[in-house]
C-alpha cells in the first residue's frame, strides 16, 4: 500500500476530483493548505508572470495589487493550495499519479503543485475492522 499526497492549486481541484474518480480511486481527502515551492530565480519568468496576473486584476488599486503580487513572487507570502491525500494498492499508483499530473500541468512554468508518494505499513476501516488492503477498497 502506499499514500500519495498530492499539492495542487486552488483552480484545479475540480479537475483533479474527477482525475481520481476516472483513474478508479476509491476514496480520497482534500484540505485547503497554505505553502510554497522554490523560489523562481529567472526574472524574465517572474515579470512575465506578474504582468499576467496584473491583467487578471480587477482592483481598482493597482498599486496595492502590484505589492501583493511582488510579495506572492518573491516569497514572503503563502500560496493557497490544496491537499490531496489516496491510498492506493502498489500497482494502482502510476496510474493515479499520472492522472494527477496530467490535469495540473500548466504553461505557466512555475507552481504546477508537487505529488510524493510514501509507502504505509497499514490501514484499519473503522466499520468493520478489516485491515490492510481489503481496507483500502
Amino acid at each position: 500500500m502506499k499514500e500519495i499526497i498530492a499539492v495542487v492549486r486552488m483552480g484545479k481541484v475540480s479537475a483533479t476530483k474527477r482525475a481520481l474518480v476516472e483513474a478508479g480511486v476509491a476514496g480520497f481527502t482534500a484540505s485547503k493548505v497554505l505553502g510554497r515551492g522554490k523560489l523562481v530565480k529567472d526574472p524574465a519568468v517572474i515579470e512575465a508572470r506578474k504582468q499576467e496576473l496584473l491583467a487578471l486584476n480587477k482592483s481598482k488599486d493597482k498599486q496595492e495589487a502590484e505589492l501583493l503580487i511582488d510579495t506572492f513572487l518573491n516569497g514572503v507570502r503563502l500560496f493557497p493550495r490544496r491537499l490531496f491525500n489516496v491510498i492506493a494498492h502498489d500497482e494502482d499508483v502510476p496510474r493515479i499519479v499520472q492522472a494527477i499530473m496530467a490535469v495540473n500541468r500548466t504553461d505557466n512554468q512555475v507552481g504546477d503543485g508537487k505529488i510524493f508518494v510514501l509507502p504505509l505499513s497499514d490501514a484499519i476501516r473503522v466499520r468493520t475492522g478489516e485491515t490492510g488492503d481489503s481496507a483500502i477498497w
